[in-house]
């Protein structure tokens, strides 16, 4: 399927508000993890009985539901149940091609937008969906896939004085969206060494695979932006939003998460510009290579031009040709020919021409 549109045939016609999985499933079961956390202590424990969940309502701490895998329906259903959320907010859950988007409904706030990685074994930049829902003391975060990508919030929630301690799910949700769009520019770094490194290879060998790498990281690029632009956007209407979800000192995180995600973008258009540069300069040394070619070419035809001539004369059939019996005339023809064709040569390197 297209990395740029995912819509499949059979999502056509469906109800927008359908809980129907409308993505490919990555993992084979769903799994829900839970961090539960005030400031002096911290739970940590995999959830098989979703029952359980109904204790953190109420509850005074912080709890972090980490739920991978979202083609469980049952599961959805039951969650917006026990929690209070509209059922539309799990049918976009669901939709992991769904555009980056922040909404805020009775209780909380929505959030979605891409998880972007650069695997080891893939030439690919590879990219996954994170939904946040965001209420009063508990934060869900649904991913489509298990990663590693927020093992260092976990380290920062574990360590005792931490601000993420006490800071409220608002601020735990920046944190997420905040290695999100560092991730960003760690990918986007990644790439852009490789499109950097293409600068020495243009200029001292242009060759044909050249050609299909510049054009390789154009497509990544491409991705890339794709993602990071809708993310822009969604952040600048997070930091607008006047919701009585986001404290206020919380707010100033979230204008932090602004400066980071323009600087992503900001990178992005660089290097895409430096990649068309790059195309500019492969055309130009591949054109100048095709001239001086042409140049050596077209100077040994015209040296010929006169020896043709020349061997054509003594080539004729007539009777009476004076210097066909004279002893020397071989040699002379070759004399001729030879200082013709130094003297020509001699004349173009003069006028720079080669």
């Amino acid at each position: 399927m297209s990395r740029f549109i995912k819509k499949k045939k059979e999502d056509i016609g469906l109800s927008p508000y359908a809980l129907v999985f409308r993505g490919q499933q990555k993992t084979e079961k769903t799994v829900i993890n839970v961090i539960d956390f005030n400031i002096d202590e911290v739970e940590e424990y995999e959830v098989k009985n979703i029952e359980k969940l109904a204790e953190f309502k109420n509850s005074k701490s912080v709890t972090w539901l980490n739920i991978y895998g979202l083609h469980d329906v049952a599961l959805m259903e039951q969650l917006a149940l026990l929690f209070d959320i509209p059922v539309n907010i799990f049918s976009d859950i669901m939709n992991p091609s769904l555009r980056p988007k922040v909404q805020e409904f009775e209780n909380g706030l929505y959030i979605t937008l891409k998880m972007l990685r650069y695997p080891e074994d893939s030439p690919h930049i590879a990219s996954d969906n994170l939904s946040l829902i965001v209420l009063e003391h508990v934060i869900l975060s649904f991913q489509e896939q298990p990663t590693k990508t927020f093992e260092a919030i976990r380290d920062r929630i574990r360590k005792p004085k931490n601000k993420i301690r006490s800071a409220g799910t608002d601020y735990m949700a920046f944190a997420l969206i905040d290695v999100v769009v560092d991730n960003y520019i760690y990918v986007l770094g990644i790439l852009g060494e490789k499109i950097e490194n293409l600068e020495e290879t243009i200029t001292e060998n242009p060759g044909k695979d050249l050609i299909e790498q510049i054009d390789q990281y154009k497509k990544e690029l491409n991705f890339l932006r794709k993602n990071v632009k809708p993310a822009k956007e969604m952040i600048l209407t997070l930091v607008k939003l006047e919701s009585d979800m986001i404290v206020r000192q919380n707010r100033m995180h979230y204008k932090e998460l602004q400066d980071n995600i323009n600087e992503a973008s900001e990178l992005a258009d660089s290097y895409r510009e430096i990649l068309y540069d790059q195309m500019t300069i492969y055309h130009t040394m591949m054109s100048t290579k095709l001239n001086d070619i042409m140049r050596t070419l077209t100077v040994f035809s015209v040296v010929f031009i006169p020896l043709t001539f020349i061997v054509g004369i003594y080539g004729t059939n007539f009777d009476v040709l004076p210097e066909i019996h004279w002893r020397y005339g071989y040699l002379a023809m070759w004399i001729l020919m030879i200082g013709v064709a130094l003297l020509m040569l001699w004349y173009f390197r003069r006028k720079k021409w080669f």
